[in-house]
């Protein structure tokens, strides 16, 4: 769906925090504003209504705006108010600006207190259902997409949404092999889960989801982040911090040890293990404070600290028992750098259509994070996304690739200078990308390093979750010829944000009211167009596998409009048009044969119908035959997918299973594991939470290790491009004058 629950998104992520590290909690009463989140509103009300890309005046009609929004963003899916809800504060629909002008935000809590009311009555109904039976002979059908749906307009449907939505549930579990007994325990358990995780939601949350409600209303990439999520968006984007270096995570009332981090303190003391749930924090020599049931993100600001401070864990172990005995385990908090989020480089080897073998090096950059405060510091090893490409294409030189293929497949962006900057490695100097302000100034992002890193053939592969600096770099690449650009239409996003604390203006000295992310600038390409709602369009487009309807700029409803600018003042590296041509054809040829690829169309076909279709039938014979059906492909597949495994010598046992036969490939066989490309093979009707560490790392690591079918092809791709470079030098001086190897080849 194109939308989700915002509350909702809040209670899913609680299930896992980096703990490599309070507001007022929700009661049995009405949750209240503080005094600091209505000064921070009007703060943020005033920087938007002036300094945005968009100014919009705070008004009446912004005020219905954020209405609409803010019911959206509690209730999207139209689960748990009633029409009747919705009529009862009609009559405020345009008083929220003056609420948030006379710093008095009851309304917006009231209306979340009549949210957490309906929310603990649909929560009680379902677990109600549970005690009866449902007959799955009925033709009846559950409509799961209700976000264009009308509100129910009393309690007899929304009771009627919820029997069916409930017996979904129950069918899901039938379906996967369950009896009544454990599928009512199941349900019981996650509807009480649900509800519980809702009532730790505290007034920072409700808070959070207003602004965002008023933020989002404005433009789609304007938010809001309170002093916490202030905090960790800064952690995502310098890709380190002080703790000690452990991923956690909620199951039932425990936080449990999800991962330790390679390298951090935890890894090298060695006494905190995976599975080991942490029932209890103290600081130093202190007492220990009980963390039982405790929201996730306060037991990891409990953990996270200063370097060279100790935090002791009281810990039951993995292969414990509930009463289990306990034990103490003490770490020294250090600085923890979060590498499995930096750039990696791997090695392809693939054949070319004339049987060469050519080798593809890959670097996989998942955001374009840099360190702000170490390099306004002048440390000389700050963390940047550039130059750890720099250093990786280094050691793919050495290795001796033919090229290189930067994988910015769901990167949704980061640092507008490392976009500029990563270029500048792979084109001599010159402009990379524009930026207009909300006055219409046109400034010019130039790289000013001359030289390249690598001045070799290199590539692009992008997808729908390429967003932002990813769409900049993909753009100034394609617009200077200097790389094939593979994948499918990236995200849109051609909007610049920036980071305000709001604490700056009230003069705080601590962290209080948080920060506003704002759209400041709009930027376009140096060929100037723009990559906003139309992304950028890839040289050879691989299928794709997202709703383009549904996700991407194009499916905000108040995105900013497609425009265009001058052209810049640059010279191409090169116009690399004549061979798209001769590529595409060996392209379609390679995937007319490509067994995997065929399977990855049909997953495409298929996703396409599922994504038209708005309901699901709750009868059990349709739906087992359903199930027979995605089971017989998901087989087929794997016995593909099993023949291409090569028999390994006998004198191998690392290859082979305990009766002599050769180990199935890395795609899991059993109901709700992982099939090709880490897909779901069957459905076992069971949510994240609800299977066990050791299944959901296992899956993890299962699509880890799949085939990517799409790197494949884009691999194949880059190797055809060095084999027509090579084999036609002529073509090579005129497309890519640049290379090394067409210096002086006549034309």
């Amino acid at each position: 769906m194109k939308r989700k629950m915002l509350v909702a998104a809040l209670i899913v992520g609680m299930s896992a925090h980096f703990a490599i590290g309070q507001p007022e909690k929700a009661a049995a009463g009405q949750m209240k504003p503080t005094a600091s989140q209505t000064q921070a509103a009007l703060w943020a009300s005033r920087l938007m209504a002036r300094y945005h890309y968009k100014a919009t005046p705070l008004d009446d009609q912004m005020s219905e705006k954020i209405f609409d929004r803010y019911f959206k963003s509690l209730d999207g899916e139209k689960l748990f108010f009633l029409q009747s809800d919705i009529d009862q504060f009609a009559g405020m629909k345009s008083k929220l600006d003056d609420a948030i002008n006379n710093e008095n935000l009851s309304l917006p809590f009231a209306i979340y207190g009549v949210y957490q009311q309906r929310f603990e009555e649909r929560m009680g109904y379902a677990r109600e259902l549970l005690k009866s039976k449902f007959d799955f002979t009925a033709d009846e059908s559950y409509q799961f997409d209700r976000e264009k749906a009308p509100w129910a307009k009393d309690e007899a449907e929304i009771k009627d949404l919820w029997r069916k939505r409930v017996k979904n549930d129950w069918l899901r579990l039938r379906l996967a092999g369950k009896d009544d007994k454990s599928i009512r325990e199941t349900l019981d358990k996650r509807y009480e889960n649900t509800l519980t995780r809702l009532r730790k939601l505290n007034n920072q949350d409700v808070f959070d989801l207003f602004m965002n409600a008023y933020a989002m209303s404005i433009e789609p990439h304007t938010n809001y982040f309170g002093p916490r999520s202030a905090e960790n968006f800064d952690i995502q984007m310098r890709l380190s911090l002080e703790g000690i270096g452990a991923v956690l995570q909620s199951r039932d009332d425990y936080t449990v040890v999800r991962e330790i981090v390679p390298g951090g303190p935890a890894a090298l003391q060695g006494r905190l293990k995976v599975g080991d749930r942490i029932v209890g924090v103290a600081q130093g020599d202190g007492q220990f404070v009980d963390v039982m049931g405790m929201r996730i993100d306060d037991v990891v600001e409990k953990i996270r600290g200063p370097k060279d401070t100790t935090v002791r864990l009281d810990v039951l172990p993995a292969d414990a028992g509930p009463d289990g005995k306990h034990v103490t385990v003490a770490i020294t908090r250090k600085k923890v750098s979060m590498e499995e989020q930096s750039a990696k480089k791997s090695i392809i080897e693939v054949k070319d259509a004339n049987g060469a073998k050519r080798r593809v090096g890959v670097v996989s950059l998942p955001s374009f994070y840099q360190d702000f405060d170490a390099r306004r510091r002048g440390d000389r090893d700050f963390k940047s996304a550039t130059r750890d490409v720099a250093r990786l294409l280094a050691e793919l030189k050495k290795e001796k690739v033919d090229n290189v293929l930067i994988d910015l497949r769901n990167n949704g962006g980061g640092s507008l200078p490392e976009a500029v900057e990563l270029t500048g490695l792979f084109i001599d100097k010159g402009p990379v990308v524009q930026q207009r302000t909300a006055d219409g100034k046109v400034d010019v992002e130039n790289d000013t390093n001359p030289g390249l890193v690598w001045d070799g053939p290199m590539g692009v592969l992008i997808n729908r979750g390429s967003a932002s600096a990813s769409e900049i770099f993909a753009a100034a690449i394609q617009d200077y010829g200097r790389g094939i650009v593979i994948g499918e239409p990236s995200f849109g996003k051609g909007t610049v944000q920036t980071l305000i604390p709001l604490d700056r203006f009230a003069q705080n000295d601590k962290a209080r009211l948080g920060e506003l992310k704002m759209t400041i600038a709009q930027f376009f390409r140096i060929n100037g167009g723009t990559t906003q709602l139309r992304g950028v369009t890839p040289d050879i487009k691989l299928p794709s596998m997202s709703d383009a309807e549904n996700f991407g700029e194009s499916s905000y409803d108040n995105a900013l409009p497609y425009t265009t600018v001058k052209p810049a003042l640059f010279v191409p590296s090169g116009d690399l048009k004549e061979i798209v041509g001769p590529l595409q054809k060996r392209h379609d040829l390679r995937v007319a044969h490509d067994k995997d690829f065929q399977f990855l169309e049909q997953d495409v076909t298929e996703m396409r119908r599922l994504q038209k279709e708005k309901t699901i039938s709750l009868n059990e014979a349709v739906r087992r035959k359903e199930r027979d059906q995605q089971e017989t492909r998901a087989k087929l597949r794997e016995q593909h997918l099993f023949a291409q495994v090569p028999v390994p010598p006998k004198d191998d046992p690392k290859a082979l299973a305990g009766d002599g036969s050769v180990k199935p490939p890395p795609t899991a066989t059993k109901a709700g594991g992982r099939g090709l490309r880490g897909l779901p093979r069957t459905d076992d009707g069971l949510q994240a939470d609800e299977r066990s560490l050791a299944s959901e790392l296992a899956a993890e690591k299962a699509a880890k290790d799949a085939k990517d079918i799409l790197l494949t092809e884009a691999a194949h791709i880059m190797a055809d491009e060095i084999s027509l470079l090579r084999t036609d030098v002529r073509m090579a001086s005129r497309v890519a004058p640049y290379l090394p190897f067409t210096k002086g080849a006549a034309n």
